[in-house]
């Protein structure tokens, strides 16, 4: 996940590593069917919305939770490398969602990056149906603390890499919001995917330690 750095937040998810999303689909896969893409009613309607909720502090997140497509995965930090571009997640590792150290952690003030894969050379990945999503649904995030951190998806949309909204996706938000981002877009042998799916959420409630999501 070749994501550029640009001050505090990294920028646009480039084409590094999305040739290797999508291998599975040529090299022995059992389907050539492409991950599920947001419809047009899931882009972003209005202005965003703010969370009022009392945010949570700092503490590490390690699993993620999306009850509408049955996503149940840990979590693992992911830091920058030399290049200033976000680590991915091993790839062989299909069922697990990766956590930007450097910016805020779920529940917290400020905008928390989740990235994973879509897929690899065996199938589908963690965040194969981020595209099948809808506004409304809820990402349930557990914390090492043992809170839980619950956002409402206000929106789901897919950005091409050559006009990758950054500021819009990376900036600091004054609230508690969340972005999850995936490959995603068209796709070919040559490029890979060509663009990014981002699901946009706000903090709907917090669970304390102990109380299930």
């Amino acid at each position: 996940m070749d994501v550029r750095s640009r001050g505090p937040w990294p920028g646009a998810l480039a084409a590094g590593t999305a040739l290797v999303f999508g291998a599975w689909m040529l090299n022995g896969g059992a389907s050539l069917t492409l991950p599920p893409a947001p419809g047009a009613g899931q882009a972003q309607s209005g202005i965003a919305p703010v969370s009022i909720v009392p945010p949570l502090g700092p503490s590490a997140p390690t699993r993620v939770r999306i009850p509408s497509v049955r996503l149940d995965a840990p979590v693992t930090a992911l830091g920058l490398d030399a290049g200033g571009h976000l680590q991915a997640p091993p790839a062989e590792d299909r069922n697990l969602a990766g956590w930007y150290r450097g910016g805020a952690s779920p529940g917290q003030r400020g905008t928390a990056i989740l990235a994973g894969h879509v897929d690899n050379k065996s199938g589908p990945a963690v965040f194969y149906h981020l595209g099948a999503l809808h506004r409304g649904d809820r990402i349930e995030i557990a914390r090492a603390d043992g809170a839980t951190a619950v956002y409402q998806l206000y929106a789901i949309e897919v950005h091409d890499r050559k006009d990758f909204p950054d500021e819009r996706v990376y900036r600091q938000a004054a609230d508690a919001q969340l972005r999850v981002i995936t490959c995603g877009g068209a796709y070919s042998e040559e490029h890979g995917y060509e663009g990014n799916v981002v699901a946009y959420g706000f903090l709907a409630d917090t669970k304390p330690p102990g109380k299930a999501a």
